[in-house]
């Protein structure tokens, strides 16, 4: 799941598609309008045999504040490489807590960084 949310960041379509499983692989992969990204939070992970599901949120700038696109991703290992299969998605306005860190990535609190007021 980081390599793929890697490859979003460096629009590695190639990548992408490469580790994207044939049965689910679109035809072509445009990337142009997609966020900034600036976080990746993986929040649950399980693994059965060869399947896995990854239950992500990944972050990006959206005025005002920052906007998330959470994602419960399923997964197929097939000799030995694990293909994105597909996933059910939301995305929305997030709003980090005071204390946690700045998504922007500077290491700091929100609080003292880009919290808005």
């Amino acid at each position: 799941m980081r390599s793929r949310y890697s490859a979003f960041c460096l629009s590695l379509v190639d990548y992408l598609l490469a580790s994207w499983h044939p049965a689910t692989r679109p035809g072509v992969l445009d990337l142009a309008g997609s966020p900034r990204w600036s976080g990746l939070a993986v929040l649950a992970s399980a693994e059965r045999g060869d399947s896995g599901q990854v239950h992500f949120r990944a972050v990006y700038p959206a005025a005002p504040g920052w906007g998330y696109l959470e994602e419960q991703a399923e997964f197929v290992r097939e000799a030995g490489r694990w293909y994105y299969l597909g996933g059910t998605t939301r995305e929305g306005q997030w709003q980090p807590g005071r204390n946690e860190p700045c998504p922007c990535g500077s290491g700091r609190k929100y609080k003292v960084c880009c919290r808005p007021g």
